[in-house]
């Protein structure tokens, strides 16, 4: 059916209605698709005047234009209904003009041609034909159809024989008396009782009779009253007809209407209760920001009713440092973007400050684009805010731990590490590799078998291992804790806590060393102190040696052989002068050294106290020299032969004769035992030489052809009570090398092609330049 042939049928469809008094909103849905089947019309739009609101809405159920911007409550229509009270046709554009809430509803509904008709579908109700007429139509015709609509929507009397049309009616109808017993019925009645093999008062309501009854006598219509037809629902329309005392019945079939209903009021209830139960915040505003209207929730979030925000700035409850900003965004995206989300602060009605999430909506005005109001969800997000604050200050602690931190998976493959991590084993952020790259066999064995069952039931697994550095491929050792992990999504993980123990494993060695040496400091102590003793004791037979040796020495001087005698006096005193001669030599010898012992036990008393040491300008040739001479006969006896390599011309040096001539000596007589064990009865010689260093030393070196010394040996040589020497005490090398290092010397060892050197460098004279 093309719009030619529709008109007609549709209009003589709204002018039943008309007569038979059906709802207002059903009169109105067919005047709408009445005008909206000619050409001229592209839309239609009844709209009743709302006495109480002072606003033009539509009846209920039925769908039509946009709610208009700004706050609802503050909507007002009074300027256009005192408008069209002297007007039969306005203009879109001249309704646009004027300050009223439908001016705004025609913006967003963007009916750009078209005109408004004022019109009246019975006399209790007022009302206006809202047309959106095609751009190409004109509007001279208008004042002709609103005299035409006004004239067939007065009302209609009911005259006798009116019910003709009843056979017409494509709805169900039927004609009722005045007890309410059917007495007519009409085609689509009876299709339908046909259908379900009943009879007309089964289809009507039950109280049928009464409604007709009240219906007669009260002169009106009882509208929209529910009766059930099987799983049907129909809706009956009782109209009087009192000229000829009847009742007009006729229904329709309002299932899908009905279950629509119900299902949109389900929808609403449920919108309803989930906006106002929801934890967010739905608000609306003015483009400025101003509050138009606040979900429940403003109250658990901010502290404030609805009521109290409602034309509230909400820029005034942002902090004072963001505020500017944060209007400056939201206004620019919302401009531009249309939507905007924006984390931010907002003030509490207590006076703390919360973290907001807010996601914004703008609804423009259709022709223009202007932003005329903003639709807002709001959360508080102020945990989520804490939380992550308090998980980047977690992994910046991690980050700049200076202990290794390392995340491992199930498959013991690294998923994080730390800079200290990173570094410490040459890795790189990706890719990671797998745990057992980087400890020792041993460590992974026990991790596999003890660790993670550990940290899984206890949390904590602790022990110490080794990690593998990555520049060098060395093993370190570290402190080791397992910890077990669940994230959020109940996955296990673990981390791992190394701690490098280079520096204690370094400390505890020196330690060690450090009590190695305190202990041979004590020995040391109680050595001196008994050597102090051993040297009180030795003294004095040490002085009587002496004292006996020189006065045998006078008797022995004092003997004169005989002038005068028997010749064989003579000869026998002949003979026995070699012989004293030796025995004094002898003497001297004994008184020589037994003076020289005690000198170098009182020298070494001395050192041993730490008293005062005699310094004195030496040629350190000569002292080499009586060194040499001291030992010069232990030498003759195992046919060991002392070379001499002295430098000319050397400066003097400042030190204690007894003592340094006693290290020379301690030297030479290692150097003697050294020979002798290699060679034995077969000639060797030593080789003692002196010379100046380029770095203002004197060095004196004793060279020796024995059997030499391997590295350890050489490593702990000057270590107290350390000796190679069956019947040694291991303290003659350590001595000289004290002795040497208070003269501000070194004294070392070194292995040569034939033996054994040992070597002392001592500092020259302060006064002393260097050529």
């Amino acid at each position: 059916m093309d719009q030619d042939d529709a008109f007609p049928l549709l209009m003589r469809d709204w002018l039943r209605l008309q007569q038979d008094r059906m709802p207002r909103s059903q009169r109105a849905a067919g005047l709408c698709r009445m005008m909206a089947s000619t050409p001229e019309v592209r839309r239609a739009f009844y709209l009743f005047w709302q006495e109480d609101a002072g606003v033009y809405d539509h009846a209920d159920g039925q769908a039509g234009l946009p709610p208009g911007p700004g706050d609802p409550f503050q909507a007002s229509d009074h300027t256009l209904h005192q408008r069209l009270a002297g007007e039969t046709v306005l203009s879109l554009s001249e309704l646009r003009a004027l300050p009223c809430w439908l001016a705004g509803r025609v913006r967003r509904a963007a009916l750009h041609h078209g005109a408004i008709l004022p019109l009246a579908l019975d006399d209790h109700s007022q009302g206006l034909l809202l047309l959106e007429l095609s751009p190409q139509c004109g509007s001279q015709w208008l004042p002709w159809l609103a005299a035409m609509l006004n004239q067939l929507a007065c009302p209609l009397t009911h005259r006798e024989g009116a019910f003709a049309l009843l056979s017409n009616d494509p709805q169900p109808a039927a004609v009722l008396d005045t007890r309410g017993r059917p007495v007519d019925t009409n085609h689509a009645l009876q299709q339908l009782l046909g259908e379900h093999r009943i009879d007309a008062d089964s289809c009507l309501p039950i109280n049928h009779q009464a409604l007709a009854a009240a219906c007669l006598s009260q002169g009106r219509a009882i509208v929209d009253v529910e009766a059930r037809l099987g799983d049907r629902i129909l809706l009956w329309n009782f109209i009087p007809d009192p000229p000829g005392q009847r009742i007009l019945a006729r229904g329709r079939d309002a299932t899908d209407q009905l279950r629509n209903e119900k299902a949109g009021n389900r929808a609403r209830r449920l919108y309803r209760l989930i906006t106002e139960n929801t934890t967010d915040l739905i608000s609306r505003h003015t483009p400025d920001g101003v509050f138009l209207d606040a979900s429940p929730a403003s109250w658990g979030l901010l502290g404030y009713w609805p009521e109290q925000l409602r034309g509230t700035a909400v820029q005034a409850l942002f902090h004072e440092q963001d505020r500017e900003r944060l209007q400056q965004q939201a206004k620019a995206a919302l401009e531009e973007l249309g939507y905007h989300t924006m984390t931010y602060q907002i003030r509490h009605r207590r006076g703390h400050y919360l973290w907001f999430e807010t996601a914004s909506h703008a609804i423009r005005e259709t022709y223009t684009g202007a932003v005329v109001e903003v639709v807002s969800v709001t959360r508080d997000i102020t945990a989520r805010v804490r939380a992550e604050e308090n998980r980047r200050r977690l992994a910046e602690v991690v980050e700049a731990n200076t202990d290794l931190v390392l995340f491992v998976g199930l498959d013991e493959r690294l998923t994080y590490a730390n800079r200290a991590a990173r570094e410490a084993l040459a890795i790189g952020p990706d890719p990671l590799p797998d745990l057992a790259e980087l400890f020792a066999a041993e460590d992974i064995r026990r991790l596999r078998e003890h660790g993670w069952n550990s940290a899984r039931e206890q949390g904590v697994w602790t022990s110490e291992a080794q990690l593998r550095a990555g520049d060098s491929g060395e093993f370190f050792p570290v402190s080791l804790v397992l910890l077990a992990h669940r994230g959020a999504g109940n996955d296990q993980y673990y981390s791992l806590v190394a701690r490098d123990m280079t520096e204690r494993a370094l400390r505890e060695a020196q330690q060690r060393r450090h009590q190695n040496e305190l202990a041979q400091s004590s020995r040391l102590i109680a050595m001196g102190e008994l050597a102090s003793g051993i040297a009180h004791e030795i003294n004095q037979p040490l002085a009587a040696i002496s004292n006996y040796a020189a006065a045998s020495l006078r008797h022995l001087r004092a003997l004169e052989p005989p002038h005068h005698g028997d010749p064989a006096k003579l000869d026998t005193a002949s003979d026995l002068a070699p012989k004293i001669d030796k025995v004094a030599q002898g003497l001297g010898r004994i008184s020589e050294h037994a003076h020289h012992a005690s000198e170098v036990i009182r020298r070494l008393r001395a050192f041993l106290r730490k008293g005062q040491r005699r310094l004195e300008a030496l040629d350190i040739n000569t002292v080499a020299s009586q060194a040499i001479h001291l030992c010069a006969w232990e030498a003759e006896s195992h046919r060991i032969t002392i070379a001499r390599q002295f430098a000319k011309d050397l400066p003097p040096l400042y030190a204690d004769r007894i003592l340094l001539e006693q290290v020379l000596v301690n030297l030479l007589r290692n150097a003697l035992d050294a020979n002798r064990e290699r060679w034995r009865e077969h000639p060797s010689e030593i080789t003692v030489a002196t010379q100046r260093a380029p770095d203002n030393f004197l060095v004196i070196r004793v060279l020796d052809q024995g059997p030499g010394a391997d590295p350890e040996t050489l490593k702990h040589m000057f270590t107290p009570f350390y000796t190679s020497k069956p019947d040694g005490l291991g303290l003659g090398l350590s001595m000289s090398r004290s002795v040497i290092e208070g003269l501000g010397g070194e004294l070392n060892a070194r292995s040569c092609e034939q033996g054994l050197e040992m070597y002392c460098r001592l500092p020259l004279a302060h006064n002393e330049e260097t050529p």
